[in-house]
């Protein structure tokens, strides 16, 4: 198991990129250059990261294939492509997106977001994804949401059923499934139900936390490992079982510090529970 997360700094090569996420604490690095970046340029990177001993945990494709506009859909479509093209080249454990909305905003609700119409096209859009590129050592996987495909277990479970290609993985990221006081108070549940379910498709995973307010109606905010109900020792404990080495990768944070210390209290809690990042 390894945990990483953004690289904080400047740096004027990939070996500088690399000494920097080390000096960081990680083992598991986000891919810093997209498919349109120059071939030495990606060379570079992943000579760095191997020589590091980093995992490249994921390339973001982050876009929005059900978009209502037929080109802007088409764009999305375009830069999956190139990503998932260049999560195999450089050997990533997988490319990550969101399956997408029916909403002009390209990650938010909208009505049609969890109707079967949608969830078949976004098993077709899959399809169409995995059967042009034809991933050998990558995975493609979708970030579940709160209110979009995959938003739960089961869901996500049955999308990959209906998708059918090896090459179709998971993609956990527990905060974005907890959308209610009952799973806010519950997610120990909700987390044993996803590995349970899914384990051994996992490929990578997000690490944030959550906080539910006193404000009506509901109200549930992100904030950095260790700050809010996410149970930590649960997550941690199921994580290292897995059989492949799943990076833990903290995301939607904008500080250095807040990375530091959401590394420092995900180390803290894996030594509580008896398992050990690699680095």
């Amino acid at each position: 198991m390894r945990i990483g997360g953004n690289v904080f700094g400047s740096w004027r090569s990939p070996e500088e990129w690399a000494a920097l996420a080390v000096k960081a604490g990680y083992g598991a690095v986000y891919f810093p250059v997209d498919y349109t970046a120059p071939q030495s340029e990606i060379d570079g990177y992943v000579r760095a990261a191997r020589d590091r001993g980093l995992l490249i945990a994921e390339t973001g494709a982050w876009s929005n294939p059900l978009d209502p506009d037929p080109a802007r859909a088409a764009e999305a479509l375009a830069k999956m492509k190139g990503q998932l093209e260049l999560a195999d080249y450089v050997e990533a454990r997988c490319c990550v997106n969101i399956s997408g909305s029916c909403s002009t905003v390209w990650d938010g609700p909208h009505r049609d977001n969890l109707t079967e119409a949608t969830f078949e096209r976004i098993v077709r859009v899959t399809q169409d994804l995995l059967d042009a590129v034809r991933p050998q050592r990558t995975y493609y996987a979708l970030e579940p949401m709160p209110w979009a495909y995959p938003d739960s277990a089961d869901s996500y479970l049955r999308l990959l059923e209906a998708v059918g290609r090896e090459r179709f993985g998971v993609h956990f990221d527990p905060v974005n499934v907890v959308s209610s006081p009952q799973l806010y108070y519950g997610n120990a549940a909700m987390l044993h139900e996803w590995f349970d379910k899914l384990g051994p498709h996992i490929r990578s995973c997000h690490a944030k936390d959550i906080t539910l307010s006193d404000e009506l109606t509901v109200h549930l905010s992100e904030c950095r490992p260790g700050l809010g109900n996410l149970d930590y020792r649960t997550f941690l404990t199921r994580l290292a079982a897995l059989p492949d080495d799943v990076p833990l990768m903290l995301e939607h944070m904008t500080e250095e510090e807040d990375y530091v210390e959401g590394t420092r209290y995900l180390k803290r809690v894996a030594e509580e529970v008896g398992v050990k990042f690699e680095v």
